[in-house]
């Protein structure tokens, strides 16, 4: 699997990661999984504090003790659960952040995380003093590094002017490619990485699930989706499937340093993997993708 350097910084990664969202709470088999991962080259591991109320952190946890040094781990962090009460609030500030993290390497169990990032961010956010929270935490190696995860242009672009990001997490796919026009152009720029989630739509674009495209995605009816699905098979042989190749088009981009798509199988996790040992897409593959499908743009979420 090829490595690629995340930003500027030291942390280096197999360009398919795994995102743990999809595991599940069934300890064994999601352990199970995380093994297999690791031992087919899977470095990056995604999670969070929020998923699952941090029984995800838990299992991830559990899945790689013994086997610290094998793995880039990746939390995060920002949405905060209000004891008693269902749901969380959003919180940016220094103070949360300072505490959450000791919440997070006690889940993870270990003494340090990689990769911390904000999961999400507004531009009403203390954003200098949310920095400021991950600065001293590098200081003081608690995190090796740091990002976000958005999807929100102006937002990525204050981090990007005020911060020592080396990450933006963001969804792209062929159904999504909002992050061409104005965020993969500016991450490319000042050298920072994207890690790519949701990389086939949710299942629209994965491998025999014409059922997930007819239900649509992000406002794209069915209809459209299925009869795209056909084009695309025309690019697809007994070497690479639609899954693949849409896993190959988010890693074509060049400010792309990862893709993490998730499983909950090991034959999706195995399928995943064998797309990073398959040839990049040519340039002419990527631009009859891009003519099949116009680019959307962001609108809501600025």
């Amino acid at each position: 699997m090829r490595q690629n350097k995340l930003g500027a910084s030291d942390l280096v990664v197999g360009e398919i990661g795994l995102g743990c969202m999809s595991l599940g709470t069934d300890e064994q088999k999601a352990i199970s999984l995380l093994h297999e991962a690791i031992d087919m080259g899977v470095t990056l591991l995604d999670t969070a504090d929020l998923y699952d109320e941090g029984r995800n952190e838990e299992i991830v946890g559990k899945a790689i003790k013994g086997r610290r040094s094998d793995v880039v781990l990746a939390t995060k962090v920002g949405n905060r659960r209000i004891p008693g009460k269902d749901g969380w609030v959003w919180d940016a500030s220094k103070a949360y952040i300072m505490e959450a993290v000791k919440d997070s390497l006690r889940r993870l169990q270990t003494d340090y995380i990689d990769l911390y990032q904000l999961h999400g961010g507004t531009l009403d956010d203390p954003i200098d003093e949310t920095i400021e929270a991950f600065e001293q935490l590098k200081r003081e190696g608690v995190i090796r590094q740091y990002g976000i995860s958005s999807i929100r242009p102006n937002v990525i672009r204050e981090y990007v002017k005020r911060s020592h990001i080396v990450s933006l997490m963001s969804q792209y796919s062929i159904l999504d490619r909002r992050p061409e026009e104005e965020v993969l152009p500016l991450l490319a720029e000042h050298g920072i990485s994207a890690i790519v989630r949701g990389p086939v739509a949710s299942g629209a674009l994965a491998h025999g699930r014409e059922d997930k495209a007819q239900k649509g995605y992000l406002g794209i009816e069915g209809e459209e989706i299925v009869k795209l699905r056909h084009h695309l098979e025309q690019l697809c042989d007994e070497k690479r499937s639609l899954t693949q190749l849409a896993i190959r088009y988010s890693l074509a981009h060049p400010a792309t340093g990862a893709v993490i798509p998730g499983a909950s199988s090991s034959e999706q996790l195995r399928h995943n993997v064998e797309a990073g040992n398959l040839p990049p897409l040519t340039e002419q593959e990527v631009s009859l993708i891009r003519s099949l499908r116009p680019a959307n743009t962001y609108t809501q979420h600025r």
